[in-house]
């Protein structure tokens, strides 16, 4: 037991999942702004490996976006972090272990599910979530046996955002752009040998609405043996869509958007092996097949303004089936229910208040829980968002801790390491995730690539402890 008189003792915070917000929030709090007393941060996440949508979720052509690991890595040399890798909580540890021995558990887990279209046939073989495919091919351990039949003439991409784009993308790369990448072997097997050549991506708003950035726009038209292919017809700006761009506070990336797209539409195709069409104001309303995805019906919309200004897609009467055997739906991102901690059904993220996870019931804080990231605020922004949200939170718990009302931990042995080991001995440290990324680097390196992942976790886990028992030796 611990006789520190509880003005001195370490603030001791649990985060449960190591992507950015998770380690955001780490940084933040062992930065010792604002706290008067050291600072203790177990990181915790249910896979060996750190970093989440940095490591599954970046495309693996994007190697300047995962540079923002090295700021990641330098948080977890800061005196009083732990990692606890392939630590599932709320399966191995329950949130009332976490709670009993922290001042404050943080949860910072993501929105890792899609959203469902809600559209005839969307089961069907041959449909699925990006999510799935974006897993897949980053080589996540949950997606390593999942199959995408890519033996078909066309995909289509339904969704006009960043994933979408990096999904077509993916599916236009050329054997000599996958194999420079980090992309899983067995995903780069299977893209090298796809006789894929047409991608339709596909939004329910116009071009000026697009959520995609202007690099990611601009990438499409930059690709070795993919061509971008856009009608002149959906470039061609609505009043509506003018007005939109013309109003005060208007994004300049819409503006922008519309600039590269038109030139798109000026460009002759030049025949490469692949192409990829973009395609505006348009909704699926039925994934057409009998066993497997044949086709899929669209229906065309027409821009609408509500008394604000605000646009939105409404569908015409005229509709378009476009043959086709693969269908990826990239509408959007959702977080799911966690044991013991309260959840917003209808926006899919924990229940709370300036990160201050809310009582069901009451709607009041529960003292020492909180929240960041995706599962706090919906998944929108960059991986950068993930900072000002995580800083947040960590705002609001110094508040707390100030104003004297974080629970005193109930369990004041520090046991953690114990407990752990006890509920899941396979757990690993941030030396064992270590020996995973230099195993995985040292495989890459003579292949002039950043790594070559590994994507089982018993795979991950052997490394890792090969090395500890090597440094024991």
């Amino acid at each position: 037991m611990t006789d520190q008189p509880a003005s001195t003792a370490p603030l001791k915070i649990a985060i449960v999942g190591a992507g950015p917000a998770g380690f955001y929030a780490s940084a933040q709090l062992l930065s010792g702004k604002g706290i008067d007393r050291p600072v203790e941060v177990n990181l915790f996440d249910r896979l060996p490996t750190p970093f989440g949508l940095v490591r599954f979720g970046v495309a693996p052509d994007h190697p300047k976006i995962k540079s923002v690991i090295r700021m990641y890595e330098k948080t977890a040399k800061l005196p009083g972090f732990r990692f606890f890798g392939n630590v599932h909580v709320g399966r191995d540890v329950a949130h009332a272990d976490l709670a009993a021995r922290h001042h404050a558990v943080i949860y910072t887990t993501g929105a890792a599910f899609d959203r469902r279209l809600g559209i005839p046939g969307e089961d069907l073989p041959g449909s699925h979530p990006a999510t799935d495919f974006v897993a897949w091919y980053n080589g996540h351990p949950d997606a390593r046996d999942k199959t995408f039949d890519l033996g078909v003439k066309r995909a289509v991409v339904i969704g006009n955002g960043n994933v979408a784009v990096d999904v077509a993308r993916m599916l236009g790369l050329d054997a000599g752009e996958l194999r420079e990448t980090d992309t899983a072997d067995h995903a780069i097997e299977a893209l090298i040998a796809s006789e894929i050549e047409e991608i339709v991506m596909i939004g329910r708003r116009g071009l000026a609405q697009a959520a995609f950035t202007n690099p990611e726009l601009r990438e499409l038209g930059e690709m070795a043996d993919c061509d971008v292919v856009v009608d002149p017809a959906d470039v061609a700006l609505d009043e509506h869509s003018r007005t939109w761009l013309e109003r005060d506070g208007a994004d300049v990336r819409e503006k922008r958007n519309v600039e590269i797209a038109t030139e798109y539409s000026t460009r002759t195709p030049e025949g490469k092996k692949r192409r990829i069409v973009l395609r505006f104001l348009a909704s699926p309303v039925e994934i057409l097949g009998t066993d497997r995805v044949e086709g899929i019906r669209i229906v065309k919309n027409e821009l609408v303004a509500d008394a604000d200004g605000w646009l939105s897609a409404r569908p015409t009467d005229e509709t378009e089936d476009i043959e086709c055997g693969l269908v990826l739906r990239s509408i959007g991102y959702r977080g799911s229910k966690l044991p013991d901690v309260p959840f917003d059904d209808q926006r899919a993220t924990i229940k709370n208040v300036a990160g201050r996870a809310l009582d069901e019931s009451t709607e009041e804080p529960i003292p020492g829980l909180y929240t960041a990231g995706w599962i706090k605020r919906g998944p929108s922004g960059i991986i950068g968002t993930n900072k000002k949200c995580a800083q947040g939170t960590v705002d609001s718990l110094i508040e707390d801790l100030n104003a004297g009302t974080l629970p005193e931990p109930t369990v004041t042995d520090d046991d953690l390491t114990e407990l752990v080991a006890a509920k899941q001995p396979r757990h690993i440290d941030w030396s064992g995730w270590r020996a995973i990324d230099e195993h995985e680097q040292a495989l890459g390196e003579p292949q002039g690539r950043p790594r070559v992942k590994l994507t089982r976790i018993d795979e991950m886990l052997d490394v890792a402890n090969a090395a500890v028992a090597g440094d024991a030796a």
